[in-house]
This record gives structure tokens, sequence and C-alpha cells, in this order.
């Protein structure tokens, strides 16, 4: 599990337009992975 002020490991994940996004397309910049439980769910 990753704390805070770890590095995130690379990976590609889909936006909000389906279109894939890596990791790795940012490097060198400040980025912020914002996770939240799927709706409708506890939690």
């Amino acid at each position: 599990m990753l704390k805070e002020g770890d590095k995130a490991p690379d990976f590609t994940a889909n936006d909000q337009d389906g279109n894939a996004v890596s990791l790795k397309n940012f490097k060198g910049k400040r980025v912020v992975l914002w996770f939240y439980p799927k709706d409708a769910t506890p939690g």
C-alpha cells in the first residue's frame, strides 16, 4: 500500500473520454492522484 509521499508506480488508465493516459507522460510534473470508491457503495 502506498503512503503519503511515496512514489506511485507507473500505470495506464483511461480518462473521462476513454483515452489511455500513462503516469509516465507526466514525468517531471506535479500530479495529484485522486481515488474514490465506486458510486453508491459504502466507504
